[in-house]
C-alpha cells in the first residue's frame, strides 16, 4: 500500500502531491490524521525548553559519572548485533 497526501473537500479529492497512476476506478482507503490541540502543540517546545533549564540550573545530573552507562542500565538495554557497545 502507498501514500499520496490530498485534501478531501466535501467529495473531491485535492491531490497535494503527485496523485496516483490509475486508469479508472480505483479502491482507496482514507485515513484522517489526529487533530493536535495547536495551543497545546506551540506549547510544548517552550515548556520543555523551561523544564530542562531548570534542570540545568539545580545540576540535577551532576552526580552521574558516565550519562551513557546511566541511561544503558536504566533501559536494560541489550548488545545489538554487529554494533559497538
Amino acid at each position: 500500500m502507498r501514500t499520496y497526501k490530498a485534501i478531501l473537500h466535501d467529495d473531491q479529492i485535492e491531490w497535494l502531491e503527485r496523485p496516483p497512476e490509475t486508469s479508472g476506478a480505483l479502491q482507496v482507503y482514507i485515513t484522517f490524521p489526529e487533530e493536535q490541540d495547536s495551543e497545546v502543540s506551540s506549547n510544548r517546545g517552550k515548556l520543555m525548553a523551561e523544564v530542562l533549564a531548570e534542570l540545568a540550573r539545580r545540576d540535577t545530573f551532576s552526580t552521574i559519572p558516565d550519562p551513557v552507562a546511566w541511561q544503558r542500565e536504566l533501559r536494560a538495554e541489550r548488545a545489538l548485533p554487529d554494533r559497538d557497545v
